[in-house]
Parts: C-alpha cells; sequence; structure tokens
C-alpha cells in the first residue's frame, strides 16, 4: 500500500487539519456553542440587523449563561473555567453568527467581569460574578468617551471624594450593553489617578441612552454612558486596578476573543462564497470552474486558515501563561483586516447577490469595519508591534 493511501482525505472545511490539534473537550465546546449559533441566532440575525435591534437580549444572555459561554475563561464564582483554546473556539462560533452576538459576550466576560474577577474584592466578586456569569445581570465596560478614543490616559470623567463617598461625572460612548446593562464598570481620573469603579445602573445620576442609526454592528446594543453626580460609596471602587494598566488588560483579554471571533465572521463569508461557486451558473457552467473564482477561493481559504491557526497559537501561549499583549496585537491586526479582505473578495463571488440580507457576506463585512477599529484600533497595534520590534515609542 503506497503511503498517499493512508493519508485521510482533503477536507474543504479544514484543508489544513487544524482539528488534529484540538481534544475531544475543545471540540465539544465548538460544536456545543456552533448548534445554538445555529437555533438561536442564524435564522433571525438578517432581521435584526436590518431593523437594527437585538430582541430578547437578557433571554439570549441567560441561554449563554446556561451554556457557560458568559465569563468562559475566568475560575470560580460560577464561571466556566474554561480553556483560552475553548473560549476562543466560542469566539469564532458566535461571530460567523454576528459580530454583536461575540461582542455581547465578550464584553460581558472579557471586560466587566474579567475587571471584577482580576481588581475586585472578594466582596465585589460574591456580589457579581455569579449572577453575571449565569445571564441574570448583563455588564458593560467604560473606558472611551466622546472625545478620548485611541488616548484613554486624557480622559475626562472624574471620581472626586465627598466624605466617605465617591461622586462620578463624565460621559462615555460607543459602549455595548449599556442600555440593557445592570451594572457598569467605568474608569474615571481621580486626585491618586485612573481608578475603576463598579457603578450599579439604578444609581441616581446613571443613564444609558441607546445610540442609533449606526451602519454596522446592527444587532448589537451600543450606547453612551452619562454619568451625572452618580455617588456611590466607598467600597465600589476596584482595590486592585491603579493606573492605565487595569483597563489595558482588560482590552487584551477582549482583544483575544476578536482574534478568534474574526475568523468565525470571515468563515461563514468564505462558505457561502465556496457554495454560490458550486450551484451559481454563466456561461453554461458553474463559476466555481473559472479559473478566477478558484483563484479568489483559494486565497480565501489560505488566509483564512493561516488566521485560525494564529488565533489556536495564541491561545496556546495563554493557556501556558506566555501570551505577551504584543503578540494579541499581532493577531488582532493580522485577523481582523484579513477577515475584511475575504468578506470583500467574497461579496465579489457573489456579484449583485453578495449586498443582499439573504447572504450573511455584507452584514459580516460591515460588522468588522467596526470590529476593526475597537478595543485598538489598526494604527495602534501596528505602533504596539513597531514600539517591540524597534524599542522606540512613537505613541506621540
Amino acid at each position: 500500500m503506497s503511503a498517499s493511501s493512508k493519508l485521510p482525505p482533503f477536507d474543504p472545511a479544514d484543508p489544513l487539519g487544524v482539528d488534529d490539534l484540538l481534544e475531544p473537550e475543545d471540540l465539544a465546546v465548538r460544536d456545543t456553542v456552533r448548534r445554538w449559533a445555529a437555533d438561536r441566532v442564524l435564522p433571525y440575525v438578517a432581521e435584526w440587523y436590518e431593523k437594527g435591534e437585538l430582541p430578547g437580549i437578557r433571554e439570549l444572555a441567560k441561554e449563554l449563561g446556561a451554556l457557560g459561554a458568559l465569563g468562559m475563561s475566568l475560575e470560580g464564582h460560577g464561571c466556566a473555567g474554561a480553556s483560552a483554546v475553548q473560549y476562543g473556539l466560542a469566539c469564532l462560533e458566535l461571530e460567523a453568527a454576528d459580530s454583536g452576538i461575540r461582542s455581547l459576550v465578550s464584553v460581558q466576560g472579557s471586560l466587566a467581569m474579567y475587571a471584577i474577577h482580576r481588581f475586585g474584592s472578594e466582596e465585589q466578586k460574591r456580589e457579581w460574578l455569579p449572577r453575571m456569569a449565569a445571564g441574570e445581570v448583563i455588564g458593560c465596560f467604560g473606558l472611551t468617551e466622546p472625545d478620548h478614543g485611541s488616548d484613554p490616559a486624557s480622559m475626562r470623567t472624574y471620581a472626586r471624594r465627598d466624605g466617605a463617598d465617591w461622586v462620578l461625572d463624565g460621559r462615555k460612548m460607543w459602549i455595548t450593553n449599556g442600555s440593557v446593562a445592570g451594572v457598569a464598570v467605568v474608569w474615571a481620573r481621580t486626585d491618586d489617578g485612573i481608578r475603576g469603579f463598579v457603578v450599579p445602573t439604578d444609581r441616581p445620576g446613571f443613564s444609558a441612552p441607546e445610540i442609533r442609526h449606526k451602519w454596522s454592528l446592527r444587532a448589537s446594543v451600543t450606547s453612551e454612558l452619562v454619568l451625572d453626580g452618580v455617588r456611590l460609596p466607598a467600597d465600589a471602587m476596584l482595590p486592585e486596578a491603579t493606573g492605565l494598566k487595569g483597563p489595558l488588560s482588560c482590552l487584551s483579554h477582549a482583544r483575544y476573543g476578536i482574534v478568534w471571533g474574526a475568523m468565525g465572521a470571515a468563515r461563514a463569508s468564505f462558505e457561502a462564497a465556496l457554495e454560490y461557486a458550486r450551484s451559481r451558473e454563466q456561461f453554461g457552467r458553474a463559476i466555481g470552474g473559472f479559473q478566477l473564482t478558484q483563484a479568489k477561493l483559494a486565497d480565501m481559504a489560505v488566509e483564512l486558515h493561516k488566521g485560525i491557526l494564529l488565533a489556536h497559537h495564541l491561545g496556546r501561549r495563554m493557556d501556558a501563561g506566555r501570551l505577551r499583549p504584543e503578540q494579541v496585537s499581532f493577531g488582532k491586526l493580522n485577523n481582523v483586516r484579513e477577515a475584511i479582505g475575504i468578506c470583500r473578495t467574497a461579496r465579489t463571488v457573489l456579484g449583485a447577490n453578495g449586498i443582499s440580507l439573504e447572504y450573511p457576506v455584507m452584514r459580516h463585512a460591515t460588522n468588522l469595519e467596526s470590529v476593526l477599529t475597537y478595543e485598538g484600533t489598526v494604527e495602534m497595534h501596528q505602533l504596539v508591534l513597531g514600539k517591540a520590534l524597534t524599542g522606540l515609542d512613537a505613541f506621540r
């Protein structure tokens, strides 16, 4: 028997055999989240996107909590304690449905819950994390401001002492989950530097008007946070976070999920293009039989599965405690940028049908325009890598 006869068949869905790197538990997590998304998101998401709403978000959050997808990689307090690779696989499957669903999970788990888990007191953890892990309480994360996105050190939101209390004034912008959140992790300037605060959203002076008229992430709740003399007790401050290292470490954890998630949007767009190319006929034959179409499909497949391999590598490094923030920047910069390229090429394969919501491609492409910018723009990640490569700081 020849060596070639022992080889497994080529799998267009996994051309590099990346599944061979996954443990049975990893595959079980991936398949569970994929089934949930196929049942609860895919049949409805085009309508949600067209209407610019995410109805039933609280019910969806509870279902995601029941799956163990909220605060998935955190330990204790009702969190699943999954591996970084398993969390990444979940992000990939969620974003293959829609970036807005993955954003709901990322902000809940990798930003709001992660901040409380890493920097909070035991009392704060006990009060919030079990309910957030179950999806009973939705969280949001207030860092970006109307005039300060990539430069959070210049934030204007201020927390002042008033007796034993803190009083917060300021505004945050582009906050996922804001208007449906029961708790907000808000970062503010104090006389002693930047600190984080756990803010119940029913406090007087807190409001979260929803941002409308978006052309991206339409199946997602996005809000402004307004803090007008919000009074908090002394123990509302996160005791272990001082300066920008706190919020930036949260962002790094969330960016890791994006490295995987972007490949989910790319995969869905590639699969739509591949299926279309096999069935769409022009000039008497399926367009998938033409050389130029095959070149597009091959290039998309190469970038898609290179990105998945990169995400997997970073996940293993995170599980080993060896993942650096610069490496997360590497992954986010590459994978989101390549995912957008895959979506745009897939759109050309579908021709005019590519702009229709009957297919997922344009929805994913427009969503990724937001993903490209949030949690670090292309330029910021280029500068992070540039500094790491040269040892020279070009930020200022």
